[in-house]
Formats: C-alpha cells, structure tokens, sequence
C-alpha cells in the first residue's frame, strides 16, 4: 500500500528520497523516516556517523511509538502504529505522518517532525487521537533502539531505579550511568527521570528531551524513563513516556521528543562535562 502525500511548495528542511522515505536535516543532522513502515525513525546520524541501531532483525532498529501502558496490548506491537503505511502530509514548517486506527485499540496516531535550526535539534511530536465512543486513558511512548555499547545515563536516583540491581547503574555527581554489558536474559529498568535521558557513543552524543513527570504521572505499571537490554549483545531500547491522560471520544494529546546530536572527544566515562553539555543543550 502506497502512502499518500499532500505536497507544499516549500519544504527547506526535509526531502523525499523515494521508497516511502524522507530525510530530515539540520546543521550536520540527518534524520531518515520511513512513511511505508510505521512512520519508523530508521537513522539519525551526525554527518556520516549513525548512533542508532542498524540490526535488521523485527523489532530490533530504528525508532518507534507506541501508546501504553503495554499491558492494554500486550505483543506483538500494534501493527497500524508500528509497521503499516502512515500517510504523509508536507508544509512549510513540518513533516506529518498519520496512521491507520487501531481496530483494537480504536486510537490514531500522528507525528509531526520539526526543526530547530538554531539549536540543531529536531523535534517530534507524537499525537494519539482516541477515535472510540468512550473515555479513555492513554500515554504516549517513544521507543529508540540503539546499539548495545557505550553508556547511558539520565538525572534519576541509582538507589531508586527499579528492579534494583537488574542492570548495574553507577551513581556519579547525582546522575545514574550505565556502561552497557550483556547477559543471557532481558532486563528492563524504570526510572523517575528529569525530562532527559543521554546515550554516549562512538564518539557521538545523542540527548533525548520530553516532559519531565512527576512520579504518579506515568501509566500504572510504566515510568518516565525506561531501558530495555536484549539478551547477549544485539540491541538496547532507550524508552520514555508521557503522562497517563483521559481522553474523551475524538480528543487528542500531544507530546513532544526534542532529538539533539553532537560531537563528543571525551571519555566515555561518567564526568561532570557531560552534564554541562546536556543542560546547555536542552536549555
């Protein structure tokens, strides 16, 4: 199936490339989505430098959206959200994917790409519409996977992220850091954070920017951030949410992942400079 687009004259910061895919660019940014399979993030590079996870296994690259809590859907991932054709609207100011709605969950989803050319940073915001003829509860979730090597981290308490001990957090000027190891189980961690979650790279700093809830804000059994680690060394899902929201028939939210990437010569080890470049950067 073919997605359909509306076309605007002007369109200065993104391009169709074919195959169902646009390239957004900023600065040295690329971003890559694929209109035709899911309105999924499939790159996001720094000049030639990708960050994001390339594996060509089902549900193992890219970016993704999900609603939650996941308990309404269980798996596999819904389809009209995660796989099937989104269609494509083109203005001046943002690129617009829409979905199918959900037979099952009776909700659409919409995303809409922007820039910020003064920060460098692109911006996604998520809408989910809730078509059915009721009041709903809903949150919305973005799932980014990346490779599983370098560190990880984000402003939450060690001693607070849970399940405690699954994955080995290291408490250092008031953040949590995880350099990235394997096991032969998936382990999954929560974690009340501060709006923003960090991955640290091949020379590469990718910061992750959202809402920063409060704790009872989140849908019941999720949390504001999340990291998911696949058994042995495939792939890592760095997660975050939005707050839990009532929804009447026909009303919508909307909630916005700002996506920053910049050059880092440092160690990938926990120090304050890292700090410093995130909150001047999500300023």
């Amino acid at each position: 199936m073919a997605f359909v687009a509306t076309v605007s004259t002007a369109t200065p910061f993104f391009k169709n490339t074919g195959e169902s895919k646009y390239s957004i660019k900023v600065g040295e940014l690329t971003m890559i989505i694929d209109a035709n399979g899911g309105g999924k993030i499939l790159s996001f590079k720094y000049k030639d430098t990708e960050v994001i996870s390339q594996s060509r296994m089902p549900e193992s690259f890219g970016s993704t959206f999900w609603t939650s809590p996941q308990k309404e859907w269980n798996w596999p991932p819904v389809s009209e959200f995660d796989k099937q054709p989104y269609t494509v609207e083109e203005t001046e100011n943002a690129l617009i994917m829409t979905s199918k709605m959900s037979e099952k969950l009776q909700y659409s989803i919409k995303k809409e790409f922007r820039i910020d050319a003064k920060k460098n940073a692109i911006l996604v915001t998520y809408s989910i519409i809730n078509n059915a003829n009721e009041t709903r509860k809903v949150a919305p979730w973005e799932i980014t996977r990346i490779p599983n090597e370098g560190m990880i981290f984000f402003d939450a308490p060690t001693d607070q992220i849970t399940p405690k001990n699954l994955m080995p957090f290291l408490p250092a000027y008031g953040i949590s850091w995880y350099h990235t190891d394997t096991a032969n189980g998936n382990r999954k961690i929560n974690a009340d954070g501060k709006g923003w979650l960090a991955y640290l790279n091949n020379g590469l700093l990718m910061i992750k920017a959202f809402q920063d809830l409060k704790a009872e804000e989140p849908a019941p059994e999720e949390a504001e951030i999340q990291v998911y680690v696949n058994r042995g060394k495939s792939y890592i899902e760095l997660e975050s949410q939005g707050a839990y929201t009532e929804l009447k028939s026909g009303e919508s939210l909307s909630w916005t992942v700002k996506w920053y990437l910049t050059p880092y010569k440092g160690e990938t080890t926990p120090n304050k400079e890292l700090i410093k470049i995130v909150k001047k950067m999500i300023k």
